[in-house]
């Protein structure tokens, strides 16, 4: 048991230096000392660095997943979900999610931005994190659009709107993006 809470301690750490500073800007030592690890307790944990760092995008995305999927889970009807979806969002820039941390953008995005090529393991691990976002979507969506390039068209839509949202919190400090793309959202629903 002793191990695992070192494990996740060291995750932990991690996970909260690199999203906050960035990936590259966080050296070893510095998560060492944040966690109050030692580096041979590290090693025995992760091979490396991108070991750790992988770790670290596996717990963001189930953190994320988590919370979202139960921020998100009403398809009652399109207007209700994407109520929800919006709602979530604007509490996550505004920082009144704890289990999240202090927005700083989407930790993917800002990780994926360090790493160039889509071959990259850490890359591929940030891709597989959007690519589940828009399963849900899917999951969410397709029992109420029985047209499947409608549906297709509104999981695009607002997959778009999710990350435009995030990135203009973000890169131009609106944290009200969420908030303003209601009426966008229903706007197109209305057309459905």
């Amino acid at each position: 048991m002793q191990q695992l809470d070192k494990r996740q301690q060291l995750i932990n750490s991690a996970l909260h230096l690199f999203y906050a500073k960035g990936i590259h800007a966080v050296g070893i030592n510095e998560v060492l000392a944040q966690s109050g690890i030692a580096k041979k307790t590290l090693y025995n944990h992760f091979v490396s660095k991108d070991a750790l760092i992988q770790a670290c995008i596996l717990e963001r995305d189930q953190r994320f997943m988590a919370w979202f999927t139960q921020k998100c889970n009403d398809n009652s009807s399109l207007t209700v979900f994407v109520e929800h979806l919006l709602n979530a969002l604007d509490d996550w820039i505004n920082d009144r999610v704890i289990e999240l941390g202090q927005f700083k953008g989407c930790f993917f995005v800002n990780t994926a931005a360090e790493y160039g090529e889509h071959t990259n393991e850490i890359k591929q691990l940030c891709m597989q994190h959007k690519a589940n976002i828009k399963q849900f979507f899917e999951k969410q969506l397709q029992p109420l659009i029985n047209d499947k390039v409608q549906c297709d068209n509104l999981v695009a839509l607002l997959v778009l709107l999710k990350e435009g949202c995030i990135n203009c919190a973000h890169v131009m400090g609106d944290k009200q993006a969420a908030i303003s793309a209601k009426p966008l959202a229903t706007a197109f629903i209305a057309k459905i």
